[in-house]
């Protein structure tokens, strides 16, 4: 079995070149993205609408509740259900997403570290409620900037974890995700990363948000206001910046002039995560006149090898 994997920054294309892929070679795809886990989350992650799922069955999308933890290990855990199932129906399974982290755990498999410390989580947490998140955050930044650099300033679950990897083995959880063994892979795969000029990827992104605002953004964050904001589910991309707006702490211009730069950014470090990876083949979109005509070529090239 060969997993075909479609990679890159929000907003890129991914999601309609994957599905015009999957109707012409009978794949299903799974979702490899840390938003669209999240049930009642379904604008503001530019989940697939109606018509794209009747077209094609997506997997490891809306798996828990907002307020339900979901670890890397669980989207691991659903992964190779998926991928699994998917093959047994002679189907072919597909990766689709954006999140590095995420792909990695289903290709590399997930990096050694300690179990978890009730006792030293209910310390840490404590500490956030007596002094705040942010100081937790800063006593992070010290000792592994790598992984602060990476984790919200206010996702409290994170931080903790990556401060208890740290006491527990003395080791920063930075360094030990430099343990994927990108030698072995878990699966036979081949991945392609879709990318665009900067400037055309950030138009995308401009207008990409300005539609979800039009499609009822704002009134879909409003439905989750009741949720605690230290959620890692409240903390997405978009969402805390909407919540920014419904707590009084801002203008909905400022927010949604937020929402853009911070989505820019976060496209950013997404490229910066595939194109460490030297196995993943980069496709300009500006450039390839025909994408899926080629991704499919490549892929049968690999299968018919096998």
């Amino acid at each position: 079995m060969t997993l075909l994997c479609i990679l890159g920054a929000t907003a890129v294309g991914k999601t309609e070149i994957a599905i015009n892929i999957a109707l012409k070679i009978n794949a299903e795809i799974v979702s490899v993205d840390s938003r669209q886990i999240y049930r009642k989350m379904d604008i503001g992650t530019a989940k697939p609408t109606d018509e794209q799922l009747k077209l094609v069955p997506h997997h490891a999308i809306d798996c828990v509740d907002p307020d339900q933890y979901f670890s890397v290990a669980d989207y691991q855990n659903l992964a190779d259900f998926a991928i699994h199932d998917i093959k047994d129906r002679g189907k072919v399974p597909m990766l689709v997403g954006g999140s590095g982290m995420y792909f990695r755990a289903v290709i590399d498999g997930l990096f050694e570290g300690p179990s978890s410390d009730k006792e030293l989580r209910k310390r840490l947490k404590k500490e956030a409620e007596i002094f705040g998140i942010q100081h937790l955050y800063e006593r992070l930044k010290s000792i592994d900037p790598k992984s602060a650099d990476k984790i919200h300033h206010n996702d409290l679950m994170r931080i903790i974890r990556a401060l208890e990897v740290f006491e527990l083995s003395g080791n920063r959880i930075s360094d030990l995700q430099q343990q994927w063994n990108s030698k072995n892979p878990r699966y036979s795969f081949i991945a392609f990363g879709l990318n665009r000029p900067r400037d055309e990827l950030y138009k995308r992104i401009e207008l990409r948000i300005d539609k979800m605002m039009k499609d009822g953004f704002l009134d879909e964050v409003r439905s989750l206001a009741n949720y605690d904001r230290d959620l890692p589910s409240m903390n997405c991309l978009g969402y805390k910046e909407l919540l920014a707006y419904i707590d009084g702490k801002c203008s909905l211009d400022d927010a949604v002039e937020l929402i853009k730069r911070n989505t820019r950014h976060y496209a950013k470090r997404q490229l910066t995560w595939f194109r460490k990876d030297n196995r993943i083949k980069w496709i300009d979109l500006s450039t390839c006149p025909s994408p899926e005509s080629f991704i499919i070529d490549q892929f049968l090239q690999i299968t018919l090898k096998v």
